[in-house]
This record gives structure tokens, C-alpha cells and sequence, in this order.
């Protein structure tokens, strides 16, 4: 698995940023969100139980990720077509304000080491990527197990301030100084 240092590896997906067939899709490369923080966030599969959750709290704090200049892009081995499918299907998915990136080939999840080595699809991983495209922080749960977009964007704040931060710190509050 790649971890914190490594750079992030070349990709070429196709991405899904809303339910009209005529704009859903679109290119998306390590490049394409140059400049900004990324926030890679890998989950099993589409029409799945906890996924819908995690997609959904990450869309309800969007807003948070933008104002730190952070880009965000939902990643699973389905195609194209499936997360336009999920989208349209399902009302709460159906306004996501970010984009679901197909990796069907697997190139992406497999240089990242995040493919579930029985099942074959993407744990629950989490990549912060800075906008140099060096990896900042890697977290993976196993496949049952939901994330926490909040501390997502504890992380991201805490790396931004590229100060040392003490446990459970908070935006605005004290760093540590030596």
C-alpha cells in the first residue's frame, strides 16, 4: 500500500458529476484538481448499505471541504454507467455535489494497495492527497465499517496548518510549540 510521502500515482478514470447522460461524464487525472487538496475516498461497491451513508455525509459537509480549498472524488470498481444508475436511483444520492469515479480496471485501487483481497473491491480508504500530489494521510477500514467525514476534515485542518497538533485538536485551537 502507498502511505504518507509517496506520490500519488498517475490514474485516468471517468467520473460521474450528474444524472444527465448528455453531461454526466467526464475525465478526471491526478491533474485535474491541481492546486488543490484531494480527498480520494474508496468504498465497495454502488446499490450497497453503508456506502449510501458515507456518500451521503460527505455530500451534506461538501461546503466544509471546498472552503479548504479540497477536492473530493468517491471511487469504487463500478463503472460509469452504474454510479449514473445509483445516482439517478437513489434520492438521496441523486444531488451529489461531488463526483463518483469509475476505476473498472482496477489500476488506481491496486497501485493504491485498497482492493479487499477476497472480494475484490475497494476497502474503505481514504487518501488526503496536498496539492503537490504527495500523500498526507491514508486511513482504510474494513469492508462493515462507515467513516467519519468530520474527522476527514479534522485531518485536512490539521495539515494545513503544518503546525503539531495535539490529540482531538480543533480549527482554531492552540498548536503545540517547541
Amino acid at each position: 500500500m502507498l502511505t504518507i510521502g509517496d506520490k500519488l500515482p498517475s490514474f485516468d478514470l471517468k467520473g460521474v458529476k450528474s444524472n444527465d447522460i448528455k453531461d454526466a461524464f467526464f475525465k478526471v487525472t491526478e491533474s485535474t484538481a491541481a492546486g488543490n487538496w484531494q480527498v480520494l475516498f474508496f468504498y465497495p461497491k454502488d446499490f450497497t448499505f453503508v456506502c449510501p451513508t458515507e456518500l451521503v455525509a460527505l455530500n451534506n459537509v461538501h461546503e466544509d471541504f471546498l472552503n479548504r480549498n479540497t477536492t473530493v472524488y468517491g471511487i469504487s470498481t463500478d463503472s460509469e454507467f452504474v454510479h449514473l444508475e445509483w445516482r439517478k436511483s437513489n434520492p438521496e444520492l441523486s444531488g451529489l455535489k461531488y463526483a463518483l469515479l469509475s476505476d473498472i480496471k482496477r489500476e488506481l485501487s491496486s497501485s493504491l494497495g485498497v482492493l479487499h483481497g477476497v472480494e475484490g473491491v475497494c476497502l474503505r480508504a481514504t487518501f488526503i492527497i496536498d496539492p503537490e500530489l504527495v500523500i498526507r494521510h491514508v486511513s482504510v477500514n474494513d469492508l462493515p465499517v462507515g467513516r467519519s467525514p468530520e474527522e476527514t476534515l479534522r485531518i485536512i485542518d490539521a495539515l494545513q496548518t503544518k503546525e503539531l497538533t495535539p490529540c482531538n485538536w480543533r480549527k482554531g485551537e492552540k498548536v503545540i510549540k517547541i
